[in-house]
């Protein structure tokens, strides 16, 4: 099956592109957007003390908290009101996500078409606020703790939590404008933006200690070699998926002529969920933990040492924890996006079935069975994406972040965006088509 990028690559001209406006003002309205997030990450927080950020941010950029650094686009490294990004978002998302599967009510709620779909946004969103107020609690008391406020007390805190709030609700809306009037996932665009800003200053760091010596050329080139690899792989492993096919009924298609049987396939990819299950699991693992952090004078003994000792990010809880959260939601997401009861009514209502199979309950049960098995080894490939290149670089001390998991939502975001980018390109060609069409039969 080839890519998205592969049929643009073949079928692009720019010819069709200077035509298709539309496309040309979702582009540059994304842009625009982009550029507004980026002049955020730059606004600090009042009565923030820089020098004591900045040091803070050099000794722990290598752990827990430089990977959550590395998905706000350095936002949290400077304390600015774009440093929750778009966290808080995503985790309510997964709140009302798995209340829906465990409520009727919800799942009434659900099945209710556009209006439904409002509703639970609306919960998505009162729910983002709660969360914001609460992390923007939590950082400005740890900030505090750290002296890394000037003029401390209840009115940096209010300040604090309701610049974060506010910084957060902005990003969730320029994430919602990106999807309706831009081109791509808002949100993953959003994400996107942050790591691919951050890769230029991470390249130039690694290259800086290969000449100074404190890395070998060897370690360099491997890294490169291991980066070009990982690319590699997940392009072949997101384009993989299991054709099943579906015959319908025959069709008498000319007067005395044999009916034909009509054959198509139906695609299940190996990675159904994409990059939810790791952005999910990132925003489960890492907020908590970094709000720990910030915390001074640490007792061992207690919660907050606890958290800080054993679910910093790469000890052996942590990488469990993350493995069991990345499979857990590959799982749950799967379940969300293709539900085998309702694919086997469709085909049994249209007349269709699989080879060998019978229809209904029997279809379900196949479709169960091959998506089970499916996911299987997508929840395994994205664990070994998401850890294996990351615990190679803590082995050998490359300040290096984009590891396997920045690696993938850049690869996904790209081929989505791309998609999306040929499907505006196509559409336009047929308006163009119809218009032409519409001409000639008027003249």
């Amino acid at each position: 099956m080839t890519s998205p990028i592969e049929n643009l690559a073949k079928n692009f001209s720019f010819s069709s592109f200077k035509k298709a406006a539309d496309l040309k003002k979702r582009i540059l309205f994304t842009l625009f957007i982009l550029v507004i997030y980026r002049l955020g990450t730059y606004i600090p927080l009042p009565s923030i003390n820089p020098a004591v950020v900045a040091e803070f941010t050099k000794t722990h950029s290598s752990g827990l908290f430089g990977v959550l650094d590395l998905f706000s686009g350095g936002a949290i490294g400077r304390m600015t009101v774009f440093a929750l990004n778009i966290m808080p978002y995503i985790s309510a998302s997964i709140i009302v996500q798995l209340l829906t599967a465990m409520s009727p009510q919800l799942t009434a709620l659900k099945k209710e078409g556009e209006v439904g779909r409002r509703k639970l946004n609306q919960y998505t969103r009162y729910g983002t606020v709660a969360l914001a107020m609460l992390q923007g609690y939590g950082i400005a008391v740890g900030l505090e703790a750290k002296g890394a406020v000037l003029d401390p007390g209840l009115l940096f805190r209010f300040t604090t939590m309701t610049s974060l709030t506010g910084g957060t609700l902005f990003i969730m809306w320029l994430g919602e404008q990106i999807s309706s009037r831009g081109i791509g996932n808002g949100s993953s665009i959003i994400i996107y933006a942050g790591i691919v800003a951050n890769l230029p200053a991470a390249l130039f760091n690694t290259f800086a200690m290969g000449k100074q010596g404190a890395i070998s050329v060897m370690a360099l080139f491997a890294l490169l070699a291991m980066v070009v690899a990982l690319i590699a792989f997940i392009v072949f492993m997101e384009k993989a998926n299991r054709r099943i096919p579906i015959q319908y009924p025959k069709r008498q298609t000319m007067l005395n002529m044999p009916a034909q049987q009509q054959g198509t396939h139906l695609p299940l990819k190996l990675n159904n969920a994409g990059v939810i299950p790791p952005i999910f699991a990132s925003s489960i693992l890492l907020l908590p933990a970094t709000i720990a952090g910030f915390s001074a004078n640490i007792d061992p003994e207690s919660i907050f040492g606890i958290i800080t000792k054993w679910f910093n990010h790469g000890q052996p809880l942590y990488i469990i924890s993350y493995i069991a959260a990345i499979v857990f939601f590959a799982f749950f997401y799967t379940a969300i996006m293709f539900n085998s009861n309702d694919t086997s009514e469709n085909l049994k209502k249209s007349g269709a079935y699989i080879p060998g199979i019978r229809p209904g309950d029997s279809t379900t049960n196949y479709l169960d069975t091959i998506l089970t098995r499916l996911t299987t080894i997508g929840a395994i490939y994205l664990c070994v994406i998401c850890l294996l290149p990351e615990l190679i670089l803590s082995q050998i001390s490359l300040p290096f972040y984009l590891g396997g998991t920045s690696l993938l939502i850049v690869v996904n975001v790209s081929i989505d965006t791309v998609g999306q980018f040929q499907s505006h390109l196509i559409a336009q060609q047929y308006d163009g088509l119809f218009k032409k069409g519409r001409m000639k039969g008027l003249l």
